[in-house]
């Protein structure tokens, strides 16, 4: 029997079809889009492989594409009818279950299968990939740290797929606040693979939530070749580095990012881009930018998907960019569509029913409250949910605009204690960001302290020449 790299037995496969598995694999890992076409010929060459067919179901869902899990769906439920999946190995069994289970949109079922795969065979990579991947989509960050940090000790020091599962468990560990080991941990991957871009956005995602944007831009600047182009990642790491000049105070660097990688003509629409460049206009949103030209065509972007629910974190991002292209009957649309789908008969059988029901909606509503200057509204939608918004996915840092729209509600509807109070735990967890000083400073004004007020404006100033820009790209 044909095995894969790692000595699993490649059930129904042959020698050929291992080989374009194993490729798969290692594209995966290092997220590089010819996995897409490794996967079609390992399909070609191993049509009756379970493995086979549940890596095409994985691709599927994990982009966040409803017409791609739609398809993946189709292509699995025809090899799957009237599959004995009674007579298959436990391994093949195990991925069978999972697929299925994602396909129907039960992200959390599939991942709870996969784990239960990966305690068995902790060097399926396939397995560990994509549970990491489902973890991060539910916003489960012990999970996404646990997972990995449980199979590490099955694997060698010198496997060359070992400085992945180092960089999924920087990641892990730095969304449970573990910053100096997750960055000393993806500090470790990158050194064995320059191009493991998953390892290196772990290692900018501890930067950020520390607020330490100068070391973030060095760090990804030094690294530029290695991360900026032709994967998976590019536009999300990018968007990082927008963040990180916005920090510095330098919104036009941010706008040359946007208009060159995150958002322009040539882009091809995908949720997980599209929702990274919401994202970061909203940051500008709430800073009274008017960004009403590039808000119009992400606008036109989200509408031309009229996407079915299928991921609540996607809707989110899709209302910021209703709302700022001043599209609020959009919005309204869009929020009205998901609560018919909520009370329908079955809807509730899914991950995505509870994500919407109990963030994702409420989310949206505050986005459009926000919009009216409702900001007594915003406030009761949101401070209920400021300790839950990882139920319905993405990480710490993609949820900061959400946190930030909290805390500019506190602001402007006069609730100075609320505001304090959001402030300190800012500046206690980011003491070097230049946003929460400007924060303060606006609370202090508002409370009629000019001293703190002027000092507050002073550290932001200080801090923001910290991160003074010298790279050549924008």
């Amino acid at each position: 029997m044909a095995t894969d790299r790692y000595g699993h037995d490649f059930h129904n496969g042959t020698t050929e079809a291992a080989g374009h598995l194993d490729r798969a694999v290692e594209d995966l890992l290092f997220f590089r889009p010819a996995v897409a076409d490794a996967v079609e010929e390992l399909l070609a060459a191993a049509p009756a492989a379970p493995v086979a067919h549940a890596f095409g179901a994985y691709l599927g869902v994990l982009g966040t594409e409803p017409a791609d899990a739609a398809a993946a769906r189709r292509r699995f439920d025809a090899f799957a009818a009237g599959l004995d999946t009674t007579a298959l190995p436990p391994r093949e069994r195990l991925h069978t279950a999972a697929a299925a289970r994602l396909l129907a949109g039960d992200l959390r079922g599939g991942s709870a299968l996969l784990e239960e795969l990966t305690e068995r065979y902790p060097r399926d990579a396939l397995a560990l990939f994509v549970g990491h991947q489902l973890d991060f989509l539910t916003g489960d960050a012990l999970r996404l740290r646990d997972r990995i940090g449980g199979a590490l000790s099955a694997w060698e020091e010198d496997d060359p797929h070992r400085g992945p599962l180092l960089g999924m468990y920087a990641f892990g560990l730095e969304e449970c606040g573990h910053y100096t080991h997750a960055r000393e941990t993806g500090a470790a991957a990158v050194e064995l693979n320059g191009r493991d871009v998953w390892a290196i956005h772990a290692v900018v995602h501890t930067y950020e939530m520390q607020g330490r944007f100068a070391e973030g831009l060095a760090y990804l600047d030094a690294r530029t070749d290695d991360w900026s182009a032709g994967n998976f990642l590019t536009v999300h790491n990018w968007w990082h580095y927008a963040l990180y000049a916005l920090e510095a105070g330098r919104a036009d660097t941010a706008l040359d990012i946007y208009d060159t990688v995150l958002h322009h003509a040539g882009s091809r629409g995908l949720a997980m881009e599209l929702l990274d460049a919401a994202a970061l206009l909203w940051r500008l949103h709430l800073a009274g930018s008017d960004q009403t030209r590039r808000w119009e065509a992400l606008a036109d972007a989200w509408a031309a998907r009229a996407d079915p629910p299928f991921y609540a974190f996607n809707d989110v991002h899709a209302v910021m960019a209703y709302v700022g292209a001043g599209r609020v009957g959009q919005a309204r649309d869009l929020i009205a569509d998901r609560r018919r789908w909520l009370a329908e008969p079955g809807a509730g059988t899914g991950s995505n029913h509870a994500m919407t029901a109990t963030i994702g909606l409420p989310v949206c509503e505050a986005l459009v409250a926000h919009a009216a200057g409702d900001h007594d509204t915003v406030m009761e939608l949101l401070w209920p949910l400021r300790r839950r918004l990882h139920e319905f996915g993405g990480s710490h840092a993609q949820r900061d605009a959400l946190q930030r729209t909290l805390l500019e509600a506190a602001l402007r509807s006069g609730r100075h204690d609320t505001a304090r109070l959001l402030l300190s735990e800012r500046t206690a967890l980011r003491p070097d960001s230049p946003y929460n000083w400007l924060s303060r400073a606006r609370l202090a004004d508002a409370l009629g302290d000019a001293t703190r007020a002027a000092t507050a404006r002073a550290r932001a100033h200080r801090l923001g020449r910290a991160g003074d820009l010298t790279t050549e790209h924008f």
